[in-house]
């Protein structure tokens, strides 16, 4: 069914405590938080959608694969924050797109399934060593998948959960990757087959997965694994059903989730929630000024969270407007709109503070994007 809703989706693109419902008597609303601005960087060398950009250990932003004129790509590329360019990468052994991206403890690069030129589901995963810029093969996963989550560990070890491939549909299969011998076991299977969901590690080790969808449709289900016993253990529901949204850690140890699709006729919502991980439950907080799913979110220094674009609705376009989640007031405030709209778009926190956005779809356009920009936050 999700992935039913993701070819729709590239078909019509050419692809508790309610915080904020009182107040105490006296109490002033938050002021908004300074207008931030973006800035347009170059652009990449690849236009690409559903791409992976991740943050190395030496401030560079390595963007790779991704979806671009409808075929995988196999290119990535480098972005220097402090020149703001880019320089080409080596290029993977298989071209993919909806993959994952997780930088291990020793700073290299996991880069897991996916779907390749062809539509065929990927199992293979390769490295990429960020010190030497070269790629070395490692063991493949078990099953292969797209559309799924990949968590590291606090134990240095990944994560892969769910997601889909052609044989079985969606996943509830698990399995972990050690990096010290480069192989993959299965591990405890999901409570819920699902794809399109978020994934977050916990403070206390554990990671929570909320959302997605499977054959009957979205789900507003939660789940939490304990790596120590490999088990999956559900946790109280989301208020609304969500698939392709975003969540967010914030400094607190508090999950944030926002927008999504709620249901297989493709509603968005501009809705937001809050898990608490002490007590298990979800809180219902401010909704963003505009509904949206396929958006991007990245958390600013000060604990607060941007997020970036999107799907509107279906025949409305794409989000440009982007703005910010205040926890004190769990108010959300619109700030400078991005340059280009933009879906299945990539947004990473750099170091010093600001945020880089890069590729994704504008359906106006009617393309993907190599276009890069650059926010930074209002002091």
């Amino acid at each position: 069914m999700g992935s039913l809703l993701r070819a729709w989706f590239r078909a019509t693109l050419v692809c508790g405590l309610v915080l904020t419902a009182w107040l105490p008597s006296g109490m002033a609303l938050a002021a908004p938080p300074a207008h931030g601005s973006w800035i347009q960087s170059a652009s990449m060398h690849t236009p690409r959608d559903s791409l992976t950009a991740t943050l190395l250990p030496n401030g560079t932003v390595l963007a790779l694969g991704g979806g671009s004129d409808g075929q995988a790509v196999g290119s990535a590329e480098l972005f220097d924050p402090t020149s703001g360019t880019w320089k080409q990468a080596p290029k993977m052994s298989d071209p993919r797109v909806v993959h994952t991206a997780t930088v291990l403890r020793d700073g290299r690069v996991l880069v897991a399934g996916g779907v390749s030129n062809g539509g065929a589901v990927l199992a293979s995963a390769v490295l990429y060593d960020p010190t030497t810029e070269t790629w070395h093969p490692t063991g493949s996963m078990q099953v292969a998948r797209s559309y799924f989550t990949a968590t590291l560990l606090q134990d240095g070890r990944v994560l892969v959960a769910g997601g889909y491939n052609d044989f079985v549909g969606d996943l509830d299969s698990a399995e972990l990757y050690d990096p010290t011998t480069g192989h993959w076991t299965l591990t405890g299977r999901m409570n819920s087959p699902r794809e399109g969901q978020c994934a977050v590690l916990l403070p206390d080790g554990n990671v929570l997965v909320a959302g997605g969808v499977d054959e009957n449709g979205v789900l507003k289900s939660a789940e939490l694994y304990d790596p120590k016993t490999g088990t999956w253990t559900e946790t109280s529901h989301m208020s609304v059903p969500r698939t392709d949204f975003t969540a967010t850690l914030l400094p607190s140890g508090v999950i944030l989730v926002a927008g999504g699709f709620t249901n297989t006729n493709h509603a968005v919502t501009a809705t937001t929630e809050l898990y608490y991980p002490r007590f298990g439950t979800w809180s219902s907080t401010g909704s963003m000024n505009f509904p949206r799913a396929f958006d991007a979110a990245a958390l600013l220094g000060d604990g607060s969270v941007l997020v970036t674009g999107g799907l509107r609705a279906v025949g409305q376009g794409d989000v440009a407007q982007s703005e910010v989640y205040d926890l004190g007031s769990g108010r959300w405030f619109t700030t400078a709109s991005l340059h280009v709209p933009r879906v299945q778009h990539a947004a990473t926190s750099l170091p010093d503070g600001r945020v880089l956005v890069v590729g994704g779809y504008d359906g106006a356009l009617s393309g993907d994007l190599a276009s890069a920009e650059v926010y930074t936050p209002g002091r």
